[in-house]
């Protein structure tokens, strides 16, 4: 309204509007630390052209950013770029008409896009089957195993040989209490990520059908006899008092960095809050199950990407597509990476980062990437898609909890979940 009566008044003519910098509005659920990044970026960015103005905004939890995103759209108030967790990728992939697949922004922006340049295992997870990138993964990360060096030294067990197998971390867990070295030998973050969705992939069997969801509406297969046999063991160490149950998402990470549990599986993302606690910590890479035929294969990542919302005018998605270009740059996820711990999305930043020395002076940081990168993705391990799975991670939390309480088996637990979790798909898609 205000720009129909600065033309009626005359003011349009005057020679500031016609270079007036076209804003382009983020959304996003950064705190601390990854929001200082966020605004380093964006400062970055707009200071190295005189076109576009980027003005991040933070809109909460990765939950209530969605939502909030959701809600302005339908209101026709959406952001230019909106930055979603993977949780929920699908249903912003099922959300149709409301945003415009990232590849096709940078490439009618003018941009050369090659998808061979980005990281495969994080670019085939935000991707169709056919291999358009829906998203920019903004910042992404991969489960992997945290050690207590002192506790694995008073157990007796090798402070520089970290569990590779699940068989092993059963039985240094299993050490660790029995020797008294702490009162818990293992925990973990997220059942649901790590020990369903990411133990599918790294050791490449069947999460759904459709190619985990990629290619179609998917049918839970997680109780099939591996994560049967997965879980059982879970369930064993629990009733043993080997393993805590910390909740549903990170709050196991507490259990570890008190000293309580001396070993945890948790997203690299939590790497620095490792760090701060002040233990003596080593890494290793996401335990495997020795029996699964060609394990382990490559982990899927976690974190958030940036989509682009869909009725923005031509002037916004050039802006979009300079930005993304801009964020693409080598100096520029160097910098992402080093400084908030998620992982480069292209390759050239990560040789960047293997070439400055980085990974020798910081351990473990490289864990992720070549957990990610070491093999080509299969159908079992680009990733999961399901047009509600928040949801879905609800029902299979209510199950394992169970299970863990002693209330039901592994295999009851587990085909519980498959029940209700292809009850609540079906009733998703209207079918």
């Amino acid at each position: 309204m205000k720009l129909t009566s600065l033309w009626l008044s005359g003011f349009a003519v005057m020679p500031f509007a016609a270079h007036a910098q076209v804003e382009i509005s983020w959304w996003h659920a950064m705190t601390g630390a990854n929001a200082e990044v966020v605004e380093k970026i964006a400062g970055d960015f707009n200071a190295s052209q005189s076109d576009y103005v980027v003005k991040p905004v933070f809109k909460g939890t990765y939950p209530e950013t969605l939502n909030a995103g959701i809600a302005a759209f339908r209101a026709g108030q959406a952001p230019d770029i909106m930055q979603v967790f993977d949780v929920g990728t699908g249903v912003m992939m099922g959300a149709g008409g409301a945003i415009v697949p990232v590849g096709k922004v940078l490439t009618d922006g003018g941009f050369t896009f090659d998808k061979s340049q980005y990281l495969p295992g994080i670019v085939g997870y935000y991707s169709t089957p056919e291999g358009e990138m829906l998203s920019f993964p903004y910042n992404s990360s991969s489960p992997i195993l945290y050690y207590n060096k002192d506790i694995f030294e008073k157990a007796g067990l090798d402070v520089d040989a970290p569990p590779q197998t699940w068989a092993e971390v059963w039985a240094a867990a299993r050490k660790i209490k029995e020797s008294g070295a702490a009162t818990c030998g293992y925990t973990s973050t997220w059942l649901t990520w790590i020990h369903t969705e990411n133990f599918a992939a790294w050791n490449n069997v069947s999460w759904a059908t459709n190619e985990n969801g990629l290619a179609g509406t998917p049918e839970l297969k997680i109780d099939g006899p591996l994560f049967v046999k997965h879980f059982q063991e879970i369930a064993d160490l629990a009733k043993e008092g080997v393993f805590v149950y910390g909740g549903r998402t990170s709050e196991a990470k507490q259990n570890f960095t008190s000293g309580e549990c001396g070993i945890l599986t948790e997203s690299s993302g939590g790497l620095g809050d490792v760090v701060k606690s002040g233990i003596n910590y080593g890494i290793g890479k996401l335990p495997y199950d020795e029996t699964a035929e060609g394990a382990p294969q490559n982990t899927t990542p976690g974190g958030a990407s940036l989509w682009v919302m869909a009725g923005k005018s031509d002037e916004v998605y050039k802006g979009v597509a300079t930005f993304f270009n801009y964020l693409s740059q080598t100096e520029v996820q160097q910098f992402l990476h080093e400084q908030s711990g998620y992982l480069p999305v292209t390759m050239a930043a990560y040789e960047a980062t293997k070439a400055s020395g980085f990974y020798e002076q910081n351990p473990g940081r490289e864990t992720p990437l070549l957990q990610m990168s070491g093999k080509a993705p299969t159908e079992n391990s680009k990733g999961v898609r399901a047009p509600n799975l928040p949801q879905l991670r609800d029902i299979q939390n209510e199950e394992y909890e169970k299970m863990l309480a002693g209330q039901q088996t592994a295999e009851e637990a587990l085909k519980n979940a498959v029940t209700r979790g292809n009850a609540a798909i079906r009733e998703a898609v209207g079918g």
